[in-house]
């Protein structure tokens, strides 16, 4: 029986030194051939494709912003950094890139759907449908007619959903919603286009909506009554238990059983029973 020849430990420990030297050889030469490839013209970036539709960016702009960020070729190019140029462009929601090898990008771009204006009028934001608030100039919108909201930021959602409730039910005053606002104590007033305002008070939206349901109903009546149409409006306070305030162009009353609520102003007014 033959045994194993045991190499001594200085040859053993010169082999295993001989190996790494090699792989170390190895790796510095695919990293240098590698690093000659990449800056092989056959890798320079020559071609960034926007995927999109792109009805709100200007695209001069989105020039400006992104142009001095394509710094490299198809394996440097800093991918955050043109994500994140992309997404400074007014009216950009979500950007995604990726590499087309060997010299190309792909941005795949998302705009902002704007389903409201947002704050005063010299704010320049608006609120997208998922009822976020964004900044953008709405001088864009120009072809498009859009309620305004106006209240605490981190309630932009909620009162989207609730314009989007009340819209509805305000269609038989023959205006559209100019704006919707919400006080810091919660209170809610509507404006209509032609400048009516309706203090609805605080609640949920069945309790708004029952208030709305309340003057729709009962308005045209009231105004007949009184030798006026439902359009000549110009104030309803429905913040009373069991009917409303109201003042239409040059008369001005109380509908139903009104006793003064604690947030409102009492109208100079005749009591009018529904």
């Amino acid at each position: 029986m033959s045994e194993a020849l045991r190499l001594p430990v200085d040859v053993r420990l010169m082999n295993w030194t001989t190996a790494v030297l090699l792989l170390g050889c190895a790796v510095a030469f695919m990293l240098v051939l590698g690093n000659w490839m990449s800056r092989l013209p056959l890798f320079a970036l020559t071609k960034v494709t926007v995927d999109g539709e792109l009805a709100r960016v200007d695209m001069t702009v989105l020039r400006t912003k992104v142009t001095p960020v394509l710094v490299g070729n198809f394996f440097t190019m800093d991918l955050q950094a043109v994500r994140s140029a992309f997404e400074q462009v007014p009216w950009v929601r979500s950007v995604q890139v990726q590499r087309e090898f060997p010299h190309a990008l792909r941005v795949r771009v998302r705009e902002q759907d704007a389903a409201a204006l947002w704050g005063e009028a010299d704010s320049g934001a608006l609120v997208n449908r998922e009822g976020e608030v964004f900044e953008a100039d709405p001088a864009a919108l120009e072809d498009e007619r859009l309620a305004r909201l106006v209240g605490p930021r981190e309630q932009s959602a909620p009162m989207l959903a609730m314009l989007g409730q009340l819209a509805p039910a305000l269609e038989p005053l023959q205006r559209p919603v100019e704006s919707l606002a919400l006080s810091a104590h919660g209170s809610w007033r509507v404006q209509l286009e032609n400048g009516a305002a309706l203090e609805l008070g605080t609640g949920e939206a069945p309790v708004l909506l029952a208030r709305l349901k309340r003057l729709t109903d009962t308005l045209g009546g009231v105004a007949r009554r009184q030798g006026r149409r439902v359009t000549q409006l110009e104030y309803a306070d429905l913040r009373y238990a069991n009917g409303y305030a109201l003042r239409l162009q040059g008369v001005t009353t109380v509908s139903g059983d009104a006793p003064h609520p604690a947030a409102a102003r009492r109208p100079a007014s005749t009591n009018h029973r529904g």
